[in-house]
């Protein structure tokens, strides 16, 4: 092979100087003021678009190329004008920074340790197992007095319709308006008072006395019984999957905190 001449090596070097700026050219969007805008910036805030949800169109690139251009002419402005040194601006930095490294960490903790198919089936036999036995569909009056509550007892007890006495006199927004209608449940979904009450009911029956809770005083009639259907594993896996998700983030939080050396005392619930 031929050594090239010294004329050939001096054009070829010549050539690759003249090229280089138009390399680095190629990884910047533009220049604002002489000074460039790298393509990165492009890259990272679509990337943000994009893991939001929005998905990746022309439209949304174009908007997003504009976006960087524009944030390099305010940010130039911004650093004119000596915002840059000043204190509040450097705090919020610096806040930013921690909020956005400790997102990154939950985040990075969370791919590398998903949640499987296997957790999520055996969460699911809990959940098949808890909402086994009888589901209890029942109406209640809530009022605040233990002497309304008795008073709207005899009401019923001389012909009066309980739906109606519901939807008149009934604390709860909810099933007030429905004549006390809770639809079904299972009794645990209830606070204990109401949950003891109910069980003790046959159907068509209602309670003699009013059952005190946290909530006030309720009058509970029993509609109907029936066998409990577990929903189908398909139908509550989403659920299920975030619930052992947000458990996983919350025990990695609490390892972490348990391993850190520190004499601050936290306030309760933190």
């Amino acid at each position: 092979m031929k050594k090239l001449s010294v004329v050939a090596r001096a054009a070829l070097l010549a050539m690759s100087v003249s090229l280089s700026p138009l390399v680095a050219q190629a990884q910047n969007i533009t220049t604002v003021n002489g000074k460039p805008v790298p393509q990165s910036r492009f890259d990272a805030l679509l990337q943000q678009a994009t893991r939001q949800g929005q998905p990746r169109t022309p439209e949304l690139e174009a908007q997003v190329r504009d976006e960087v251009v524009l944030r390099e002419m305010f940010l130039q402005e911004a650093v004119r004008r000596g915002l840059s040194t000043k204190k509040e601006y450097l705090d919020q930095i610096e806040l930013a920074r921690q909020g956005i490294l400790i997102r990154e960490l939950f985040v990075d903790y969370q791919k590398k340790n998903p949640v499987t198919d296997a957790e999520i089936e055996a969460e699911y036999k809990k959940v098949v197992a808890e909402a086994g036995g009888n589901e209890y569909r029942a109406r209640h009056i809530l009022v605040e007095k233990e002497e309304e509550a008795k008073d709207l007892i005899a009401k019923i007890k001389g012909g009066a319709k309980f739906e109606d006495l519901a939807k008149k006199h009934s604390k709860d927004p909810g099933s007030g308006k429905e004549g006390g209608d809770l639809d079904w449940a299972n009794p645990n979904s209830y606070v204990p008072e109401f949950s003891a009450a109910l069980l003790k009911l046959k159907k068509g029956e209602m309670t003699q006395e009013p059952v005190k809770s946290q909530f006030g005083y309720h009058i509970i009639k029993l509609e109907d019984t029936r066998e409990a259907k577990p929903p189908k594993l398909e139908d509550v896996r989403p659920q299920i999957q975030q619930s052992l998700n947000q458990k996983r983030l919350a025990d990695f939080r609490d390892e972490i905190k348990a391993k850190s050396k520190t004499t601050y005392k936290f306030q309760a619930g933190n």
